[in-house]
C-alpha cells in the first residue's frame, strides 16, 4: 500500500500566521517553514502561482526541511490560462500566453526555479489548477496535450474547476485523458450544493501519485472574499467519511498526498492534524473508489 501525505496548501499564509500557530522565535521566513516541516511531511507551495519561482528559493525550502519532506508546487498562473498580473513577468515580458516567445521564457523559467526540488528528490508534484472557464473540448484536450509535451518527466496533477469535465457522461473520457498523459487526478472535498460544485473524484490515473485537496464546505466558494471562501472547520466525522476513499487510493498508487485549502486562520492545520491522527488509527484498507456525477462514489 502506498504511504499517505497529509499537509496543507501554504506554510505562510497570513492567516495561518496571524492565528498564532507558530510559537514564538518561530515566526521568520525559515523558522516557519522548519517548524511546519517538524509536524507534517508535505506541504503545497501556492506562491509558484502568483510569481515564477526562484531557485534560491527552491534550493532553501529543500535546505530547511528534513530528508523525505516534499512540496507539491502550483503551476504559475500563465501556464493555467489564469490572468497574471504585468508587475510579476520577468524581464518586462507582456503576460501574454498567445506570444510563443512568451511562453517559451515562462516555461523555462518555472523549469529552472523548481529544478532544485527535483534534484533533491523534494517534488512532489506540480499542481495545474486549470480556471472555471476551462471547460471539456477539443482547445481544452489540445491545450493538456501540450502541458504534457512540456512536462514530460515531471509528476504531474491536474484540478479541474469546471465541474463538466467529472459529471454524467464525461467522467470516464476524463480519466482517461489523464490517464493517457499519465497526470493525476486530483480529487476535491467542496460544497456540493453549488451550481459550480466539482464532484470529487476519487479515482488513479496514475500509479505514482493520487492527490485530494479538501477546500472547505462554505456556501461562498466562487461569489465571497478569500475569507469567505475558504472559511470552513471540518468536523471530525466529515473527515473520517474520507478515510476508506484515501486508504482506497493508497492500494493503487505509491503515494496519496491530502492537501487542507481552507486556509482561514489555522484551519487547515488543525484540520490535517485530525486528519493524520484518523489515518493512524483506521481500519483495513478498501478498493479503491470512483466518483459518481453527483458526488457519491461506486
Amino acid at each position: 500500500m502506498g504511504d499517505i501525505l497529509v499537509g496543507t496548501c501554504s506554510w505562510a499564509d497570513r492567516a495561518l500566521v496571524a492565528s498564532g500557530w507558530y510559537p514564538p522565535g518561530r515566526r521568520g521566513a525559515e523558522g516557519r517553514l522548519r517548524y511546519y516541516a517538524e509536524r507534517f511531511p508535505l506541504v503545497e507551495a501556492d506562491t509558484t502561482y502568483y510569481a515564477l519561482p526562484g531557485e534560491r528559493n527552491s534550493r532553501l525550502w529543500a535546505e530547511r526541511t528534513r530528508d523525505g519532506f516534499v512540496f507539491d508546487v502550483k503551476a504559475f498562473s500563465l501556464l493555467t490560462g489564469h490572468p497574471t498580473r504585468s508587475a510579476v513577468m520577468p524581464g518586462g515580458l507582456p503576460a501574454d500566453a498567445r506570444d510563443p516567445g512568451v511562453l517559451e521564457e515562462v516555461w523555462a523559467r518555472f523549469a529552472d526555479g523548481i529544478a532544485p526540488l527535483r534534484r533533491a528528490g523534494r517534488l512532489g508534484s506540480v499542481l495545474f489548477q486549470f480556471p472555471p472557464w476551462f471547460r471539456p473540448g477539443e482547445r481544452a484536450e489540445a491545450f493538456l496535450a501540450a502541458t504534457a509535451r512540456r512536462t514530460e518527466g515531471w509528476p504531474v496533477a491536474v484540478e479541474f474547476r469546471h465541474p463538466a469535465w467529472w459529471r454524467e457522461g464525461r467522467w470516464d473520457g476524463t480519466a482517461a485523458l489523464l490517464e493517457r498523459y499519465g497526470m493525476t487526478a486530483v480529487a476535491v472535498d467542496m460544497n456540493q450544493e453549488l451550481p459550480s460544485s466539482v464532484p470529487p473524484a476519487v479515482c488513479v490515473t496514475s500509479s505514482r501519485l493520487s492527490v485530494v485537496r479538501f477546500h472547505g464546505r462554505s456556501a461562498a466558494w466562487g461569489t465571497g472574499s478569500k475569507e469567505e471562501r475558504f472559511r470552513y472547520a471540518y468536523g471530525e466525522d466529515e473527515l473520517a467519511a474520507w478515510l476508506p476513499r484515501l486508504r482506497g487510493l493508497a492500494e493503487h498508487a505509491g503515494q496519496v498526498h491530502v492537501l487542507f485549502n481552507n486556509c482561514c486562520g489555522d484551519a487547515a492545520v488543525r484540520d490535517a492534524e485530525t486528519m493524520a491522527r484518523l489515518l493512524g488509527s483506521a481500519g483495513p484498507p478498501s478498493a479503491a473508489p470512483t466518483a459518481l456525477p453527483d458526488g457519491g462514489t461506486r
